[in-house]
Protein backbone atom coordinates (compact mmCIF):
# COMPACT_ATOMS: atom_id res chain seq x y z
CA UNK A 1 0.00 0.00 0.00
CA UNK A 2 1.21 3.50 -0.83
CA UNK A 3 -0.03 6.05 1.71
CA UNK A 4 0.08 9.82 1.26
CA UNK A 5 0.27 11.63 4.60
CA UNK A 6 -0.24 15.37 4.22
CA UNK A 7 1.02 17.56 7.04
CA UNK A 8 3.30 14.72 8.01
CA UNK A 9 6.03 17.02 9.32
CA UNK A 10 3.72 18.55 11.91
CA UNK A 11 3.08 17.39 15.45
CA UNK A 12 0.43 14.67 15.10
CA UNK A 13 1.38 13.95 11.50
CA UNK A 14 5.03 13.22 12.26
CA UNK A 15 4.09 10.97 15.17
CA UNK A 16 1.74 9.10 12.84
CA UNK A 17 4.42 8.77 10.16
CA UNK A 18 6.79 7.33 12.75
CA UNK A 19 4.07 4.97 13.97
CA UNK A 20 3.35 3.73 10.43
CA UNK A 21 7.01 3.22 9.57
CA UNK A 22 7.50 1.13 12.70
CA UNK A 23 4.36 -0.98 12.26
CA UNK A 24 3.86 -1.51 8.53
CA UNK A 25 5.84 -2.23 5.41
CA UNK A 26 3.96 0.43 3.43
CA UNK A 27 5.34 3.03 1.09
CA UNK A 28 4.90 6.29 3.00
CA UNK A 29 4.84 9.59 1.13
CA UNK A 30 4.82 12.80 3.19
CA UNK A 31 3.69 16.08 1.64
CA UNK A 32 4.30 19.11 3.85
CA UNK A 33 4.70 22.82 3.20
CA UNK A 34 7.14 23.15 6.13
CA UNK A 35 5.52 26.19 7.70
CA UNK A 36 6.53 27.30 11.19
CA UNK A 37 5.07 24.18 12.86
CA UNK A 38 6.02 21.69 10.16
CA UNK A 39 9.70 20.82 10.51
CA UNK A 40 11.97 18.20 9.00
CA UNK A 41 13.47 17.85 12.48
CA UNK A 42 10.20 16.13 13.43
CA UNK A 43 11.00 13.34 10.96
CA UNK A 44 14.75 13.16 11.51
CA UNK A 45 14.77 9.54 12.69
CA UNK A 46 12.57 8.21 9.86
CA UNK A 47 13.46 10.47 6.93
CA UNK A 48 15.39 7.65 5.20
CA UNK A 49 12.34 5.40 5.40
CA UNK A 50 9.88 7.69 3.64
CA UNK A 51 9.51 9.77 0.50
CA UNK A 52 9.29 13.44 1.42
CA UNK A 53 7.83 16.10 -0.89
CA UNK A 54 7.87 19.74 0.08
CA UNK A 55 4.55 21.02 -1.17
CA UNK A 56 1.31 22.82 -0.42
CA UNK A 57 -2.08 21.07 -0.44
CA UNK A 58 -3.51 24.30 -1.86
CA UNK A 59 -1.34 23.84 -4.96
CA UNK A 60 -2.64 21.24 -7.41
CA UNK A 61 0.75 21.11 -9.14
CA UNK A 62 2.34 19.98 -5.87
CA UNK A 63 -0.26 17.24 -5.52
CA UNK A 64 0.46 16.08 -9.06
CA UNK A 65 4.04 15.32 -7.96
CA UNK A 66 2.80 12.65 -5.56
CA UNK A 67 2.14 10.01 -8.20
CA UNK A 68 0.12 6.86 -7.60
CA UNK A 69 -1.11 6.09 -4.11
CA UNK A 70 -3.96 4.23 -2.43
CA UNK A 71 -4.85 6.35 0.58
CA UNK A 72 -4.71 10.03 1.54
CA UNK A 73 -4.60 10.86 5.26
CA UNK A 74 -4.95 14.60 5.71
CA UNK A 75 -3.22 16.00 8.80
CA UNK A 76 -2.34 19.24 6.98
CA UNK A 77 -4.03 22.21 8.65
CA UNK A 78 -3.58 25.47 10.44
CA UNK A 79 -4.55 24.58 14.00
CA UNK A 80 -3.88 27.30 16.57
CA UNK A 81 -7.00 29.14 17.75
CA UNK A 82 -5.15 32.32 18.73
CA UNK A 83 -3.57 32.58 15.29
CA UNK A 84 -6.96 32.05 13.64
CA UNK A 85 -8.41 34.98 15.57
CA UNK A 86 -5.61 37.21 14.28
CA UNK A 87 -5.64 35.95 10.67
CA UNK A 88 -8.68 33.85 9.77
CA UNK A 89 -7.98 33.93 6.04
CA UNK A 90 -4.95 31.64 6.29
CA UNK A 91 -7.10 29.05 8.05
CA UNK A 92 -9.87 29.24 5.47
CA UNK A 93 -7.36 28.78 2.67
CA UNK A 94 -5.42 25.85 4.13
CA UNK A 95 -8.14 24.03 6.01
CA UNK A 96 -10.98 24.41 3.49
CA UNK A 97 -9.43 25.08 0.06
CA UNK A 98 -6.57 22.69 0.80
CA UNK A 99 -8.97 19.94 1.80
CA UNK A 100 -11.02 20.60 -1.34
CA UNK A 101 -7.91 20.15 -3.50
CA UNK A 102 -7.11 16.87 -1.75
CA UNK A 103 -10.65 15.63 -2.19
CA UNK A 104 -10.50 16.43 -5.90
CA UNK A 105 -7.14 14.68 -6.14
CA UNK A 106 -8.61 11.65 -4.37
CA UNK A 107 -11.72 11.64 -6.57
CA UNK A 108 -9.68 11.76 -9.79
CA UNK A 109 -7.53 8.83 -8.67
CA UNK A 110 -10.21 6.85 -6.77
CA UNK A 111 -8.40 6.99 -3.41
CA UNK A 112 -9.56 6.40 0.13
CA UNK A 113 -9.57 9.69 2.01
CA UNK A 114 -9.24 10.15 5.78
CA UNK A 115 -9.83 13.64 7.14
CA UNK A 116 -8.18 14.36 10.48
CA UNK A 117 -10.43 16.73 12.39
CA UNK A 118 -11.01 17.96 15.93
CA UNK A 119 -13.53 17.89 18.76
CA UNK A 120 -13.66 21.69 18.53
CA UNK A 121 -16.05 21.48 15.57
CA UNK A 122 -18.84 20.56 18.01
CA UNK A 123 -18.35 23.65 20.16
CA UNK A 124 -18.72 23.70 23.93
CA UNK A 125 -20.85 21.33 26.01
CA UNK A 126 -21.78 21.88 29.67
CA UNK A 127 -22.78 18.29 30.48
CA UNK A 128 -22.52 14.96 28.72
CA UNK A 129 -20.43 14.19 25.65
CA UNK A 130 -20.75 14.80 21.93
CA UNK A 131 -21.61 11.95 19.58
CA UNK A 132 -20.63 11.85 15.93
CA UNK A 133 -24.09 12.79 14.66
CA UNK A 134 -24.46 15.85 16.91
CA UNK A 135 -24.75 19.23 15.22
CA UNK A 136 -21.59 21.23 14.59
CA UNK A 137 -21.34 24.55 16.43
CA UNK A 138 -17.76 25.84 16.07
CA UNK A 139 -16.72 28.98 17.94
CA UNK A 140 -13.44 30.11 16.37
CA UNK A 141 -12.22 30.67 12.81
CA UNK A 142 -10.00 27.61 13.33
CA UNK A 143 -12.78 25.25 14.37
CA UNK A 144 -15.10 26.73 11.74
CA UNK A 145 -12.56 26.05 9.00
CA UNK A 146 -12.18 22.47 10.21
CA UNK A 147 -15.97 22.06 10.31
CA UNK A 148 -16.11 23.33 6.73
CA UNK A 149 -13.52 20.76 5.69
CA UNK A 150 -15.49 18.00 7.40
CA UNK A 151 -18.67 19.00 5.57
CA UNK A 152 -16.84 19.03 2.25
CA UNK A 153 -15.44 15.57 2.92
CA UNK A 154 -18.91 14.24 3.79
CA UNK A 155 -20.31 15.84 0.63
CA UNK A 156 -17.74 14.05 -1.50
CA UNK A 157 -18.84 10.75 0.03
CA UNK A 158 -22.53 11.46 -0.47
CA UNK A 159 -22.27 13.06 -3.92
CA UNK A 160 -19.44 11.16 -5.58
CA UNK A 161 -19.20 8.01 -3.49
CA UNK A 162 -15.62 8.85 -2.54
CA UNK A 163 -14.56 6.50 0.29
CA UNK A 164 -14.19 9.09 3.03
CA UNK A 165 -13.75 8.69 6.78
CA UNK A 166 -13.34 11.44 9.38
CA UNK A 167 -11.67 11.31 12.78
CA UNK A 168 -12.32 13.95 15.45
CA UNK A 169 -9.86 13.78 18.31
CA UNK A 170 -9.65 15.60 21.60
CA UNK A 171 -6.59 17.64 22.63
CA UNK A 172 -3.39 15.81 21.75
CA UNK A 173 -0.14 16.10 23.66
CA UNK A 174 3.27 14.47 23.39
CA UNK A 175 6.71 14.93 21.79
CA UNK A 176 7.32 17.23 18.82
CA UNK A 177 4.39 19.55 19.60
CA UNK A 178 5.13 23.13 18.62
CA UNK A 179 5.29 25.29 21.77
CA UNK A 180 2.28 27.49 21.18
CA UNK A 181 -0.14 24.95 22.66
CA UNK A 182 -0.60 24.95 26.41
CA UNK A 183 1.33 21.82 27.45
CA UNK A 184 4.61 22.35 25.53
CA UNK A 185 4.46 26.13 26.07
CA UNK A 186 4.03 25.77 29.81
CA UNK A 187 6.71 23.08 30.03
CA UNK A 188 9.28 25.26 28.27
CA UNK A 189 8.31 28.39 30.19
CA UNK A 190 8.53 26.53 33.49
CA UNK A 191 11.92 25.06 32.58
CA UNK A 192 13.17 28.62 32.01
CA UNK A 193 11.34 30.11 35.04
CA UNK A 194 9.16 32.26 32.83
CA UNK A 195 5.47 33.08 33.51
CA UNK A 196 2.80 30.62 32.44
CA UNK A 197 0.02 32.75 30.84
CA UNK A 198 -3.27 31.10 31.81
CA UNK A 199 -6.45 32.32 30.12
CA UNK A 200 -9.38 33.56 32.22
CA UNK A 201 -9.92 31.64 35.44
CA UNK A 202 -8.18 28.53 34.15
CA UNK A 203 -11.33 26.43 34.55
CA UNK A 204 -11.84 25.59 30.87
CA UNK A 205 -12.04 21.81 30.53
CA UNK A 206 -10.37 19.75 27.83
CA UNK A 207 -10.19 16.01 27.26
CA UNK A 208 -6.56 15.02 26.72
CA UNK A 209 -5.20 12.16 24.63
CA UNK A 210 -1.59 11.09 24.26
CA UNK A 211 -0.61 11.46 20.62
CA UNK A 212 0.36 7.80 20.15
CA UNK A 213 -3.11 6.72 21.28
CA UNK A 214 -4.56 8.97 18.59
CA UNK A 215 -2.16 7.49 16.03
CA UNK A 216 -3.37 3.99 16.89
CA UNK A 217 -6.97 5.14 16.56
CA UNK A 218 -6.33 6.57 13.08
CA UNK A 219 -4.67 3.28 12.18
CA UNK A 220 -7.79 1.41 13.33
CA UNK A 221 -10.00 3.67 11.23
CA UNK A 222 -7.73 3.16 8.21
CA UNK A 223 -7.91 -0.62 8.41
CA UNK A 224 -11.30 -1.28 10.05
CA UNK A 225 -13.35 1.88 9.62
CA UNK A 226 -16.52 2.04 7.57
CA UNK A 227 -16.58 4.34 4.57
CA UNK A 228 -18.65 7.48 5.08
CA UNK A 229 -18.38 7.34 8.88
CA UNK A 230 -17.08 9.77 11.51
CA UNK A 231 -15.17 8.54 14.56
CA UNK A 232 -14.62 10.45 17.80
CA UNK A 233 -11.25 9.80 19.45
CA UNK A 234 -10.87 10.85 23.08
CA UNK A 235 -8.53 9.97 25.91
CA UNK A 236 -11.09 10.10 28.71
CA UNK A 237 -8.92 12.56 30.63
CA UNK A 238 -10.97 15.68 31.31
CA UNK A 239 -8.84 18.28 33.08
CA UNK A 240 -9.12 21.99 33.64
CA UNK A 241 -6.30 24.10 32.25
CA UNK A 242 -5.47 25.01 35.83
CA UNK A 243 -5.09 21.33 36.75
CA UNK A 244 -2.76 20.79 33.80
CA UNK A 245 -0.71 23.81 34.84
CA UNK A 246 -0.36 22.55 38.42
CA UNK A 247 0.67 19.09 37.22
CA UNK A 248 3.42 20.52 35.02
CA UNK A 249 4.74 22.77 37.79
CA UNK A 250 4.64 19.95 40.33
CA UNK A 251 6.51 17.56 38.03
CA UNK A 252 9.20 20.19 37.39
CA UNK A 253 9.22 21.26 41.05
CA UNK A 254 8.50 24.85 40.09
CA UNK A 255 6.49 27.36 42.18
CA UNK A 256 2.82 28.15 41.54
CA UNK A 257 3.86 31.81 41.52
CA UNK A 258 4.86 31.28 37.87
CA UNK A 259 1.15 31.17 36.95
CA UNK A 260 0.01 34.43 35.39
CA UNK A 261 -3.72 34.78 34.77
CA UNK A 262 -4.35 36.76 31.58
CA UNK A 263 -7.43 38.09 29.79
CA UNK A 264 -9.48 35.30 28.27
CA UNK A 265 -9.47 34.94 24.50
CA UNK A 266 -12.64 35.71 22.51
CA UNK A 267 -15.09 32.82 22.05
CA UNK A 268 -13.18 30.54 24.43
CA UNK A 269 -15.14 27.27 24.69
CA UNK A 270 -15.70 26.15 28.26
CA UNK A 271 -15.69 22.37 27.93
CA UNK A 272 -15.06 19.71 25.30
CA UNK A 273 -16.08 16.08 25.75
CA UNK A 274 -16.42 13.18 23.31
CA UNK A 275 -18.42 9.98 23.34
CA UNK A 276 -16.01 7.41 21.85
CA UNK A 277 -18.30 4.37 21.92
CA UNK A 278 -18.22 4.06 18.14
CA UNK A 279 -14.47 3.65 17.68
CA UNK A 280 -14.20 1.43 20.75
CA UNK A 281 -16.51 -1.00 18.95
CA UNK A 282 -13.73 -1.33 16.37
CA UNK A 283 -11.43 -2.60 19.11
CA UNK A 284 -9.59 0.58 20.03
CA UNK A 285 -9.04 2.08 23.44
CA UNK A 286 -6.34 4.44 24.78
CA UNK A 287 -3.37 2.62 26.29
CA UNK A 288 -1.46 5.44 27.98
CA UNK A 289 -2.29 6.55 31.51
CA UNK A 290 -2.47 10.34 31.60
CA UNK A 291 -0.03 11.14 34.42
CA UNK A 292 2.63 8.82 33.05
CA UNK A 293 2.19 10.15 29.52
CA UNK A 294 2.45 13.73 30.76
CA UNK A 295 5.58 12.87 32.72
CA UNK A 296 7.07 11.21 29.63
CA UNK A 297 6.23 14.30 27.57
CA UNK A 298 7.85 16.64 30.10
CA UNK A 299 10.97 14.47 30.13
CA UNK A 300 11.10 14.51 26.32
CA UNK A 301 11.22 18.31 26.29
CA UNK A 302 13.81 18.32 29.07
CA UNK A 303 16.03 15.91 27.14
CA UNK A 304 15.60 17.38 23.64
CA UNK A 305 16.69 20.99 23.88
CA UNK A 306 18.21 20.64 20.40
CA UNK A 307 14.65 20.46 19.09
CA UNK A 308 13.07 23.44 20.86
CA UNK A 309 15.89 25.91 21.47
CA UNK A 310 15.98 27.07 17.81
CA UNK A 311 12.27 27.90 18.11
CA UNK A 312 12.64 30.37 20.94
CA UNK A 313 13.79 33.28 18.79
CA UNK A 314 11.36 32.41 15.98
CA UNK A 315 8.18 32.35 18.06
CA UNK A 316 6.30 35.14 19.75
CA UNK A 317 4.73 32.62 22.11
CA UNK A 318 7.83 31.06 23.68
Amino acid sequence: MRVLITGGAGFIGSNFVRYMVRNYDYDIVVLDKLTYAGRLENLEDVIEDIEFIKGDICNSEDLARVGDCDVVINFAAETHVDRSIKDAGVFVKTDILGTFNLLEFSRRHDLTFIQISTDEVYGSIEEGSFKEDDALDPSSPYSSSKAGADLLARAYYKTYGLPVMITRSSNNFGPYQYPEKIIPLFILNALRDKPLPLYGDGRNVRDWIYVLDNCEAVDVVLHRGKKGEIYNIGGGNEKTNLEITHMILDELKKPKSLIKFVQDRPGHDRRYSLDCTKIKKLGWKPKHEFKEALRSTINWYKENQWWWKPLINQSNTV
